[in-house]
């Protein structure tokens, strides 16, 4: 059976200001700069979700489109949109970079969706920036162990 890749866009806004308290205050402008603003700073965020599959001899999809909007849109749209990242529970012990928001948003996703499924993860938080995440090894091992176990 041929398999192929989707990848669906969808977007967010929100706030955060980059800051750790492992850093002193100087060290922290130091590293983060004008992203460093107490106030903080937003960006229209750009998040890239692929998922692979075996093709579906009658639909020809890997999935239903519709259920991963539904899935992204409720895990993670509606979480993030217009809010400030810093407040959320997840960066309560870590930095609200663009590495670790795509670490979260696969995390998020990787068990809403069928086991497997989701293959790359990508956030564009500025038009020089740009992260992605395509899982660990453990979680390919865990995964491919749900697959054949």
């Amino acid at each position: 059976m041929s398999q192929a890749t989707i990848t669906r866009r969808y977007r967010f806004c929100a706030a955060h200001r980059l800051h750790t308290d492992q850093l002193s205050a100087e060290e922290n402008w130091t590293t983060f700069g004008k992203c460093n603003n107490p106030n903080g700073h937003g960006h229209n965020y750009v998040v890239f979700v692929s998922v692979r599959g075996d093709i579906d001899p009658v639909t020809h999809q890997v999935l239903d489109v519709s259920r991963l909007d539904a899935v992204v849109e409720r895990i993670v749209v509606q979480r993030f949109d217009h809010q400030d990242l810093n407040l959320d529970p997840e960066f309560a012990t870590q930095t609200t970079t663009g590495e670790n928001l795509v670490l979260l948003i696969w995390d998020l996703l990787v068990d809403q969706l069928p086991a497997g499924r989701l293959v790359k993860v990508g956030v564009i938080e500025t038009r020089d920036n740009y992260f992605e995440y395509s899982g660990s090894v453990e979680s390919m091992r865990r995964e491919e162990g749900v697959r054949h176990g």
